[in-house]
């Protein structure tokens, strides 16, 4: 009979703040795939040509992305270790949408310095989960 490692208290809150995060993903994703015309006049239209503009593969990816990334973080608070798999596919997601922003559409030219913040936050936070999953699997925490 295996045995397993009790998580800790940190094991919780950062399965916890990943549920979040990934939520506010999804929000963002569902808030850009149903915008109504009153939202669309409040962007600018440079901003709004980006999403409109996004080709279905890089639309794809922001949906891989965060519905993976929701699913994963579920997953990891259930102790599933498929939570890395997951985790490494949202993370492809996100690339594969960035690798669009800042490469095809030039989102950087529109967005400054400033739309910089959330997507290095969102790698950062995506090669984090790809790690603390590895780690809970080799602690025998995720089974």
């Amino acid at each position: 009979m295996a045995t397993t490692t009790k998580p800790s208290k940190t094991f919780w809150v950062i399965g916890t703040l990943a549920i979040l995060w990934n939520l506010m993903g999804v929000f963002a994703y569902l808030g850009q795939a149903f915008m109504t015309d009153e939202i669309k006049a409040a962007i600018p239209q440079d901003q709004l040509a980006i999403i409109e503009n996004a080709p279905s593969w890089a639309v794809a990816a922001f949906a891989v992305a965060v519905w993976f990334g929701l699913l994963s973080s579920l997953l990891l608070v259930f102790k599933k270790k498929i939570a890395k798999t997951g985790f490494t596919i949202s993370f492809i997601g996100i690339i594969v949408q960035l690798i669009y922003n800042f490469f095809i559409a030039n989102a950087y030219e529109v967005y400054g310095n400033t739309g910089l913040i959330t997507p290095i936050l969102t790698v950062l936070i995506g090669l984090f989960l790809i790690g603390h999953s590895s780690r809970c699997i080799k602690e025998g925490i995720l089974k």
